[in-house]
């Protein structure tokens, strides 16, 4: 298995790049995305999308140590640098976490001073808050008034929290404790355990009910990184794995026989989708690393593995990957119309679970 494992990793490396600078991004092309913003092109390849890919090329470079990797992450860097960077939100927050990892091991301040920049605007209030002080989750194309998403503990809690690792700012690593409890509070469900995609404040509602399949995998792989980055105390980890070991225990017994997940959770008529399914795998096999999971959960990985292997073409492109997904604001079929599109994101998710399967000899 180890040996099919690797072919299946490389592979997937090979459809890294054309995926990372895709030409084709159908909002991107239809003038859908960012429609009328000053510096439109800055904001093609500096977004969530490309932030969550490269964080998992840096893990690929942390595990092999190969500078092939490096050099794609630096050259991509100092590309978008002299190209200008975009405005600053939540989502095109999401690279500088791999930024900050680059620049703490090359010893490059200008890859840190600006992760320093991006973060101080971040905890300084640039970014709106909500009711109670939450990172409203505002995006390029929306302002998402008075809203919590599940993806910003991916996308900006998690660089807030690495910087105040790197810096030593203990008050960036408070104000990232408080946005999960109160992320987890407003969208964690404690009768399933499944999180919703949001909340609203101002509605007092989760807009559809909705359990997004990529949405519940941000918490999954979110929980326990946040461990591997600032190493809670004992009493807050018992408590974030406290609410890992319910939603990890609620998604085990919704898992297709395939080894897939669909994109609602709970809706057997929502199609199966890949990158949730990488995801939760990656997260369950991190958790149990850091002991924020029974290693029970390790059979839920094991059986996602050849279901998400299955996906990947011999151009290394992962199939069955869902597209940017905004919140469904009134009805859960938005989520089963949402088309299947090869994305960055994907294909780090991917990865990310195969190279934790490595670690863990599946």
């Amino acid at each position: 298995m180890k040996n099919e494992i690797n072919n299946k990793l490389e592979t997937l490396i090979k459809g890294f790049l054309p995926v990372l600078y895709q030409e084709d991004d159908p909002d991107y092309v239809s003038g859908k995305f960012a429609p009328g913003i000053e510096g439109r092109e800055k904001y093609r390849y500096w977004e969530w999308t490309q932030g969550v890919g490269l964080f998992g090329l840096w893990k690929l470079f942390e595990k092999t140590n190969d500078k092939k990797y490096l050099d794609m992450l630096t050259s991509y860097y100092d590309e978008r640098i002299k190209q200008g960077l975009p405005g600053k939100n939540v989502n095109t927050m999401a690279p500088i976490l791999t930024l900050e990892y680059l620049g703490e091991y090359l010893k490059r301040e200008d890859y840190l001073d600006i992760a320093r920049e991006w973060t101080a605007w971040l905890y300084n209030g640039g970014l709106p808050r909500t009711p109670e002080g939450g990172f409203q989750h505002r995006t390029t194309d929306d302002f998402n008034d008075g809203e919590l998403w599940d993806d910003t503990l991916m996308m900006s809690v998690l660089p807030l929290a690495n910087m105040g690792r790197i810096d030593g700012r203990k008050e960036y690593i408070e104000e990232s404790i408080y946005q999960f409890l109160l992320h987890i509070e407003q969208l964690a469900d404690p009768i399933t355990g499944l999180w919703y995609h949001g909340y609203s404040y101002k509605r007092k509602d989760h807009f559809a009910g909705a359990y997004w399949g990529r949405g519940n995998s941000w918490a999954t792989i979110a929980l326990p990184l946040f461990d591997e980055i600032v190493s809670l105390s004992p009493g807050l980890k018992k408590y974030l794995s406290t609410v890992l070991t319910r939603q990890v225990e609620a998604i085990s017994r919704l898992q297709d026989g395939s080894g897939l997940w669909h994109t609602l959770l709970d809706k057997e008529d929502s199609y199966l989708e890949s990158s949730c399914t990488a995801g939760f795998g990656y997260g369950i096999l991190l958790g149990i690393k850091l002991s924020m999971l029974d290693p029970k959960y390790t059979a839920v990985a094991e059986k996602a593995l050849p279901a998400v292997m299955e996906q990947i073409d011999d151009n290394g492109i992962l199939q069955l990957c869902s597209y940017g997904t905004p919140m469904g604001r009134e009805s859960q079929d938005w989520y089963k119309e949402i088309p299947i599109h090869p994305m960055p994101y994907g294909q780090a998710m991917a990865m990310l679970f195969l190279i934790e399967a490595l670690d863990d000899n599946l």
